[in-house]
């Protein structure tokens, strides 16, 4: 059985740029998104879960988000999760529902945000190179076993090449949008 298989690299460097999509998906630009919340935790009934599993997120106008908690007893830890998610969002209590109003993005913030997708942007990159360098070694294995020539190798490793450039322009190209989007809001 051959080391090499394309089409698990190509799995894993998708998988890379969705998670990437995932990330950047999270960062505010000024409008309300309910992927806004996803990295916020709640302490309830003796355990961290996440805040979807508590209480419905939706976005009843473009700058609001809704906070609709299930257990009259979890408003508390919800808005304390909620101020203390580092978010920049300020509740505001309304019986079993959190009313998020998004404010204004300030320049400095908008700068820290989108030298933040760079970062996210730079790790994704490293997860297509690593995907390379397996896919690279597979090769070699392959043609130390005799399972492949040593030009079939080379044709291949050209192959894994243009797939990783190809992954790392998807890359580039979903982070500038995502910097342009937080920029010029």
């Amino acid at each position: 059985m051959p080391a090499y298989d394309k089409n698990d690299l190509e799995r894993r460097m998708n998988g890379a740029v969705e998670s990437l999509k995932g990330d950047l998906g999270g960062l505010r630009t000024g409008r309300a998104s309910t992927s806004l919340l996803d990295p916020v935790t709640v302490e309830v009934y003796g355990a961290h879960m996440p805040l979807n599993q508590v209480a419905t997120v939706s976005v009843p106008e473009s700058r609001m988000l809704s906070v609709q908690v299930w257990d009259k007893t979890n408003v508390s830890p919800v808005e304390k999760a909620i101020r203390s998610a580092g978010l920049g969002l300020n509740p505001i209590n309304d019986g079993q529902t959190l009313r998020l109003p998004i404010p204004d993005l300030t320049e400095e913030r908008r700068k820290e945000l989108a030298k933040l997708a760079g970062q996210y942007s730079e790790k994704a990159k490293i997860a297509v190179r690593n995907v390379r360098r397996d896919g690279m070694d597979a090769l070699k294995t392959d043609e130390k076993k005799g399972v492949i020539s040593e030009d079939e190798r080379k044709r291949l490793e050209t192959e894994v090449q243009k797939l990783t450039d190809a992954t790392i322009a998807d890359i580039d190209s979903v982070s500038a949008a995502k910097e342009k989007e937080i920029l010029n809001k």
